[in-house]
């Protein structure tokens, strides 16, 4: 499989609300496994009230399929709550290793 294209985004917690987006990442898991067009997902902690969240696609149309879904959906419902406006990145992807 190979990937083309990504997605950085990035949102710091709210004061208190760290836990909280740490459970949120640990719920997009669930969300994203069924995406088949999202090849890896991280949720990512950058610092200790910074998270984040990265992910792979073969082309654009993964990437734009996954920006409209569940985990995007959710994100915006909780901006504000739990975290920061997110910041939203758009990568290529210019080299990677993926497992087999």
């Amino acid at each position: 499989m190979t990937v083309t294209k990504g997605l950085l985004v990035r949102f710091d917690a709210l004061p208190g609300k760290e836990d909280e987006v740490e459970e949120f990442l640990d719920t997009g898991l669930a969300l994203v496994e069924q995406e088949p067009a999202t090849i890896a997902w991280f949720g990512i902690r950058l610092g200790p009230s910074s998270f984040g969240i990265f992910d792979v696609f073969p082309d654009e149309a993964g990437r734009d399929t996954h920006l409209s879904g569940p985990v995007a959906a959710a994100l915006g419902e909780q901006t504000g709550k739990l975290f920061s406006e997110p910041t939203i990145d758009k990568l290529d992807v210019r080299a990677s290793k993926l497992p087999t």
